[in-house]
C-alpha cells in the first residue's frame, strides 16, 4: 500500500509538472502594455526550446503596465539587453512568452526585469478591421 501511495504521489508531481524544489528556478520579470491571451503557466521560450514558464500575472499601476513575473531555469542566461515578445503558438492559439536573450549587456540578476517588451497583436481586432472595411487603403491614382 505505501509503494502505491508513492507511486501516485510521483506520478502526481510528473504529470502535473510540479516541481519539488523551487531552486531549480530564478525569476525574471517582464512589463507588456498588453498580455491579452497569455496565462499563469504559459511557456517560456529561447530559440524555441523552453526554459521556463510564466508564474504570475499583476498590474503595476503606478506605470499602467502588465507585469509578468517568470521563472526561467537556473542554468539559463539572460542579459539586460534581452527582449520579450509574446507569441502565439500553433493554430490553436495559445501565447507563450519568447525572450531574446541578448548578450552585449551584463547579467540579469534573480529579480531583475527585462525592459525591451513587445505585446501580442490583436488577430480579432485585425480580422474585424478588414472584415468592417476599417482598413486604410492606398488609394493611388495612376498619371498618364
Amino acid at each position: 500500500m505505501v509503494i502505491g501511495i508513492l507511486c501516485i504521489g510521483y506520478m502526481t508531481v510528473k504529470l502535473g509538472k510540479v516541481s519539488m524544489f523551487s531552486g531549480d528556478y530564478y525569476p525574471l520579470y517582464a512589463r507588456f502594455a498588453s498580455v491579452s491571451g497569455l496565462r499563469v503557466d504559459s511557456p517560456v521560450e529561447i530559440g524555441g526550446i523552453e526554459v521556463g514558464r510564466v508564474e504570475q500575472l499583476t498590474i503595476d499601476q503606478e506605470r499602467q503596465m502588465s507585469v509578468v513575473k517568470l521563472k526561467i531555469g537556473k542554468n539559463i542566461k539572460v542579459f539586460d539587453d534581452a527582449s520579450a515578445s509574446i507569441k502565439t503558438a500553433g493554430l490553436i492559439g495559445d501565447k507563450l512568452v519568447k525572450i531574446d536573450p541578448g548578450g552585449a549587456g551584463e547579467l540579469l540578476e534573480p529579480g531583475g526585469t527585462i525592459t525591451e517588451t513587445n505585446s501580442p497583436m490583436d488577430i480579432e481586432e485585425l480580422i474585424s478591421k478588414y472584415a468592417f472595411g476599417d482598413v486604410k487603403k492606398d488609394n493611388k491614382k495612376e498619371t498618364k
